[in-house]
């Protein structure tokens, strides 16, 4: 089994920064894409970006406009999402997520809260 544990979230000023971080541990075997996800009070869950293991080819939702970046540690098998000029309309639950390469098995962290408020 996988297990991924998020970090990093919490409340921010509109124009604020976060970074998120996420380490997976377990048996993770072949090529994977890690990435987060994020659902608002009242919404579904929507992609905001993925990165794979290997080449590090990255997936960014529309709303991310230039103001997110993942990226990754392969040696700490971490995947991080920096977010710059954070607008109120980010605020949700963000979730880590891995899906394998093979086969369609995918985990999911718990999550980590972020408010953006004034």
């Amino acid at each position: 089994q996988v297990q991924l544990v998020e970090s990093g979230g919490g409340l921010v000023q509109p124009g604020g920064s976060l970074r998120l971080s996420c380490a997976a541990s377990g048996s993770i075997f072949s090529r994977y894409v890690m990435g987060w996800y994020r659902q608002a009070p009242g919404k579904q869950r929507e992609l905001v970006a993925t990165i794979t293991s290997v080449v590090r080819t990255t997936v960014y939702a529309g709303f991310v406009q230039g103001r997110f970046t993942i990226s990754r540690d392969n040696a700490k098998n971490t995947v991080y999402l920096q977010m710059n000029s954070l607008q109120p309309e980010d605020t949700a639950v963000y979730y880590c997520n891995l899906k394998m390469l093979i086969g369609t098995t995918e985990y999911w962290g718990q999550g980590t809260q972020v408010t953006v408020s004034s």
